[in-house]
């Protein structure tokens, strides 16, 4: 088995990703394998969370792992936004300062990272789960924007 350095092996995971429709861990560890690379299954956890891999819901109905398209200092343009919010975006509500977006599930971090990277007036963060993302808002006033720009762009 060859030895390789992390930057070598995050780009191998990163190739595996984009190339294969890979919805588990252990099939990653087996693909390294096959390309001569040994590691564990908590050594490609951590890589996968280092090169921001998530899950989302692949055309066949399955969840599979992504890398995302916007590095994460990048920031989002709102045609992104858009687009990912009218196709992942389900249902919007509210409540004090307070915004809860609902997905299908295995798709929240996806519009979660894109929300993050938006720069909207008046979020301070989001917190994502499987099909549920809640935004914090500075203030009630703020939420009332928010969710009327959100709704906007996800075209509810």
């Amino acid at each position: 088995m060859k030895s390789t350095k992390k930057p070598q092996r995050q780009h191998l995971l990163k190739r595996l990703i984009e190339t294969n429709s890979i919805s588990a861990q252990t099939q990653l560890v087996e693909a390294m394998a096959s390309k001569g690379i040994q590691v564990t299954q908590a050594t490609v956890a951590r890589d996968l969370a280092e090169i921001g891999a998530i899950k989302v819901r692949g055309q066949n109905g399955i969840n599979v792992y992504t890398v995302d398209e916007l590095p994460q200092k990048q920031t989002t343009t709102v045609q992104h936004l858009k687009r990912v919010l009218g196709e992942w975006t389900i249902e919007v509500k509210y409540s004090a300062n307070l915004v809860v977006l609902r997905t299908p599930p295995g798709s929240a971090h996806v519009v979660a990272s894109a929300l993050d990277r938006s720069g909207i007036q008046g979020v301070l963060g989001t917190v994502a789960g499987d099909d549920t993302i809640l935004i914090v808002t500075e203030n009630n006033l703020k939420r009332v924007s928010v969710v009327k720009y959100l709704k906007e762009l996800a075209g509810l």
